[in-house]
């Protein structure tokens, strides 16, 4: 379902969690928030929330961590994050699509979140169907 895109962000949130579990909690939120270290690529980024939602770390905007994530909604209203925390509680991980404004298109468009529960976090990253699929 999820295809090449759903690939590539389950292949970056595996990197992520080896990184986390090699290098420790700390360390690895301050690396998931560094815009230029290697959690982010382009538009795609490590985000991490904790199991009631809160963001953690967040690749472009660290204006994020510490907010309470649990109710915001994507452009349809769907409780994107909300349904992110209730999966990798009960299933440990999983996808969630959801549709997020793309400042370099300047619409709304489909992303694509693979995610995995990790001890207390939850590390998540997410593609743009359509921009992944542009590039194939």
């Amino acid at each position: 379902m999820y295809g090449a895109a759903g690939e590539e962000a389950k292949q970056f949130v595996k990197k992520a969690i080896a990184f986390y579990k090699k290098a420790g909690k700390a360390v690895a939120m301050a690396e998931f928030t560094n815009q230029k270290g290697p959690f982010v690529a382009g538009e795609q980024y490590v985000f991490v929330l904790n199991l009631k939602g809160t963001m953690l770390a967040h690749g472009v905007n660290e204006k994020y961590i510490g907010m309470d994530f649990c109710d915001v909604k994507d452009s349809d209203g769907r409780s994107f994050i909300r349904e992110i925390v209730e999966v990798a509680n009960t299933k440990g991980s999983g996808f969630v699509d959801y549709k997020w404004y793309n400042p370099l298109t300047k619409e709304d468009l489909v992303k694509h979140v693979y995610f995995e529960k990790v001890d207390d976090v939850i590390i998540c990253s997410g593609v743009y169907a359509e921009m992944w699929q542009d590039l194939l």
